[in-house]
């Protein structure tokens, strides 16, 4: 079906926009000759391609089966390395989780190497879960992640690096000390799980936190170590919130005040803010807080309290969950992956053979205003964009649709700019939950329907909502995906 973009707007404004054809993509194992993958392997992404003619090129995924948390992201020796939560079985969420693995030079051209973490021993036989990797004084990575026990209980592990001159680190060794960490007094079997990127306090002290749950409190529970092996739950936790159920996947790390460079996780002083991140099981959305660590207390006061609502701030209002940050050094940025779940049914994933991608690498920073965190697709990106079709200064009656002629890629990447006058004053979460695409108000909805017919009787709407909130002007970007049905 040949992919028609369509701008759709509710008032008069000017557009511009550059679309651009991905290219050169190099999948995990189906890539290009680029990335040393064999003629037989180009041959299948080539029929891949043709089965399924919206087969993502921009985002990572899997070649086949099932992906979901991004693990332990991280820069290390001049190559960036990427564990994600992956079922070898099979192409739906599997009793069975392992840890994939791909290595890249720019996050954008990846290489499938061999699992680094699979199920072997009782303290992970279930499964090997999310977790983190953290980089010791000597240069030294290190994974702790959720294993899933032989009675069914998360408990948290350690795993090394076999050969640590390995350029790509591609064997791991789990430690004799495992589990490290096992569900503390109070604490369900099922609901301890995730261990963050740790940082070092001035003192020296190691700190990892943990998601869970107490009576439907979710709780950051706060470890310390001095040699990374012997870990000691401390009194208090980290942070909590009752009446917000459990607390997963959570990320946590400072930001800088007054610059978009990205900073190390273990450095606190007063340029920084921190960032608690939190993946709220209850609803699967990622929320945070920022707020100021203090390391003599090993206590963390946020600027607003997390109140599992929908006023509290999120990274993102589409498909976004499981998020995992790290420190690029080389290039001073801190850049954030994380996992989106489509809208495909299990019937639908089962028939295409896989499920679940990785969003594109962000970097992310702390917004001038000290309120908000902002966050920008990596340069690396631009690498993708090939041949560019351009409509500049479009005004546009309201009401009106207008096709962007000449795209002949079935996936494209738009800069676009609206020009807008009148604001309306609006909750912006009920806005995308409540309000399709198809709802106008008095600004809006304006913005694009990709993939669309001709008839316009299939489309996905990616459209903007503009309004005067009580602290200023605030842009709502949302997506209706209800009036697209193709596969």
């Amino acid at each position: 079906m040949e992919m028609l973009l369509i701008l759709v707007v509710a008032l008069s404004c000017c557009v511009l926009v550059h679309s651009h054809e991905a290219i050169g993509f190099c999948y995990p194992e189906f890539g290009s000759s680029e990335c040393g993958v064999s003629e037989q392997l180009q041959q299948q992404q080539k029929l891949d391609r043709e089965q399924q003619p919206h087969l993502p090129s921009f985002h990572f995924r899997p070649p086949q089966n099932w992906l979901n948390d991004p693990n332990g992201p991280m820069w290390y020796n001049g190559v960036y390395h990427l564990f994600y939560q992956y079922n070898p079985e099979g192409p739906v969420f599997g009793d069975k989780m392992v840890w994939a693995h791909s290595v890249s030079h720019d996050m954008i051209h990846w290489v499938d190497l061999d699992l680094a973490l699979s199920p072997t021993e009782q303290f992970d036989m279930r499964s090997c879960w999310s977790g983190s990797i953290t980089i010791l004084p000597g240069n030294i990575p290190v994974i702790l992640y959720t294993g899933i026990d032989s009675n069914g209980v998360q408990v948290q592990n350690l795993a090394f690096p076999k050969n640590i001159s390995d350029p790509f680190l591609e064997q791991w060794e789990k430690s004799p000390r495992n589990p490290i960490m096992t569900p503390p007094q109070g604490v369900a079997g099922d609901s301890f799980r995730d261990p963050t990127t740790a940082w070092q306090d001035p003192d020296g002290k190691w700190n990892v936190i943990v998601g869970g749950l107490i009576n439907n409190e979710g709780i950051a529970f706060l470890y310390q170590s001095e040699d990374f092996v012997t870990w000691t739950k401390v009194e208090h936790p980290l942070y909590s919130s009752p009446g917000t159920g459990m607390w997963e996947c959570l990320d946590f790390f400072p930001v800088f005040v007054n610059s978009s460079n990205g900073v190390d996780t273990s450095v606190v002083n007063p340029s920084v803010k921190h960032v608690l991140k939190i993946s709220s099981f209850s609803n699967l959305h990622d929320y945070y807080v920022l707020g100021t660590y203090a390391p003599e207390t090993s206590k963390y006061v946020p600027d607003t309290e997390y109140t599992g609502k929908s006023t509290d701030l999120r990274y993102d209002y589409g498909k976004l969950y499981a998020s995992k940050t790290f420190f690029d050094k080389p290039k001073s940025r801190r850049i954030l992956w994380g996992w989106a779940n489509e809208s495909d049914t299990m019937e639908d994933d089962i028939a295409k053979g896989w499920a679940g991608v990785q969003t594109i690498p962000r970097e992310i920073w702390l917004h001038s205003s000290g309120k908000q965190l902002v966050q920008w697709p990596v340069k690396e990106l631009n690498k993708l964009r090939g041949q560019h079709v351009q409509v500049l200064d479009e005004k546009l009656p309201s009401g009106s649709v207008f096709e962007v002629e000449g795209i002949t890629a079935s996936q494209a990447d738009i800069e676009i700019e609206f020009e807008l006058h009148s604001l309306e004053e609006s909750d912006p979460q009920q806005l995308c939950s409540d309000s399709n695409a198809s709802i106008q108000g008095k600004v809006g909805p304006f913005g694009l329907l990709a993939l669309a017919t001709e008839e316009l009787n299939e489309h996905t709407a990616i459209y903007f909502r503009i309004f005067k909130g009580s602290n200023g002007f605030v842009v709502l970007m949302c997506s209706d995906q209800r009036r697209y049905t193709i596969t």
